[in-house]
């Protein structure tokens, strides 16, 4: 049993269980479930935009505790601060040490700039979720859905007012789960068998992307010049959390990148 098959029987359980507690009318009812969406796209995609999807993480199974004094609010308002285009926040407890309250510290925190709910989404239940907790924006993993699952909970996203990154690892799943009814396409460097990032996945990735999706690479970005590598390639955004969180301050570490990519850079 791989580490992703261990994380998906704990998600079944813990969304059964969840849904037990809070069935789905009650979500309905949550003040932000009506809340006006803001776009990912849009914040991704416009003039002068840094581009970068900047993530509050804890901890990973590949690297254990990343950062485990950091508050999400702050963090998360920092980011914005220091030129963050849109916010990824994990709530995944067992594996990633989130919870539902560090979207709802973020999105309080951060009520103009676009977030991500970072989940492991199995469930309509968990987009409505998504939707109450104040999320934009609700990632789709193609190795944890089958292609008629990821149409289903895309267009079920869209019903509520959300958009939609599906997230890749490779080729085959790029032609099986790619549809219309996605917005954003991101490349997860990261090799989910051995946990090893080659952001060489995301180059090679790039042209088989229409270019009606936005891009996103993800995982293994660390370097300025390897983003603006990847910005040639036709990215325009990039998720980037362990580069930031294993800093003393992560808002810093992320104005430093910024000021980077304005200025003269030389590839790493």
């Amino acid at each position: 049993m791989t580490i992703l098959d261990k994380i998906i029987a704990e998600k079944r359980q813990e969304v059964a269980r969840r849904e037990a507690e809070t069935p789905l009318a009650t979500l309905q009812k949550a003040p932000l479930f009506t809340r006006p969406v803001l776009s990912a796209r849009a914040a991704l995609t416009a003039a002068g935009s840094s581009g970068i999807i900047a993530e509050f993480k804890r901890r990973s199974p590949s690297k254990g505790v990343i950062n485990g004094t950091a508050e999400a609010g702050a963090t998360t308002a920092g980011y914005v601060a220091a030129g963050a285009a849109c916010l990824s926040v994990l709530t995944d407890e067992p594996f990633f040490g989130g919870t539902p309250d560090d979207l709802r510290a973020a999105r309080a925190a951060c009520p103009h700039t676009p977030i991500l709910r970072k989940d492991f989404i199995i469930s309509a239940y968990q987009l409505a979720e998504a939707r109450a907790l104040g999320a934009d924006l609700v990632l789709l993993i193609a190795a944890c859905l089958t292609p008629a699952e990821m149409v289903q909970l895309s267009k079920y996203a869209h019903e509520l007012g959300l958009e939609v990154l599906l997230e890749v690892h490779d080729e085959a799943e790029l032609h099986r789960h790619l549809a219309n009814s996605v917005d954003l396409v991101g490349v997860n460097n990261r090799n989910l068998a051995t946990f090893a990032t080659d952001v060489h996945t995301s180059t090679r990735l790039a042209s088989l992307i229409p270019s009606t999706f936005v891009k996103v690479a993800e995982s293994g970005l660390q370097h300025a010049g390897t983003i603006l590598a990847l910005r040639q390639a036709g990215y325009q955004g990039f998720l980037i959390g362990e580069t930031f969180m294993k800093t003393p301050d992560p808002a810093a570490a992320l104005a430093s990148l910024v000021a980077e990519l304005s200025g003269p850079v030389s590839a790493s």
